[in-house]
């Protein structure tokens, strides 16, 4: 999701549409969580970039992207630019097994028998 929310919009209350803005930011969080990764990945990861506009947002963490649109809200910003982009990972940060082939069979751990 790459997009830019106003802040003020007319005839709307600024905290109703502040929270808006934060349930359509978990709501696309949670849609994005429940899809199945890739073949070779188990989980999702989120790049944030929380910013005024498009040309300069900071990189967060995703627990941090909602303290981060009400800062920008604080400091009285006319709009707010989110962009949160799924990555398909391995838990524990390992990188996929890429390699082609058959999988070697385990090597057995007892000892050779004569014939």
């Amino acid at each position: 999701m790459k997009k830019t929310f106003p802040l003020q919009v007319t005839g709307k209350d600024s905290q109703r549409v502040l929270e808006s803005i934060k349930n359509e930011v978990r709501k696309y969080v949670q849609r994005e969580q429940k899809k199945t990764p890739p073949e070779g990945f188990n989980r999702w990861e989120f790049s944030c970039r929380v910013g005024t506009d498009k040309a300069a947002p900071a990189d967060r963490r995703l627990s941090e992207v909602i303290a981060s649109i009400d800062a920008v809200a604080k400091a009285g910003g006319p709009q707010v630019y989110v962009e949160i982009l799924a990555n398909p990972v391995l838990r524990g940060g390992a990188e996929p097994d890429t390699s082609v082939g058959e999988r070697e069979l385990p090597v057995s751990r007892l000892p050779d028998r004569p014939d």
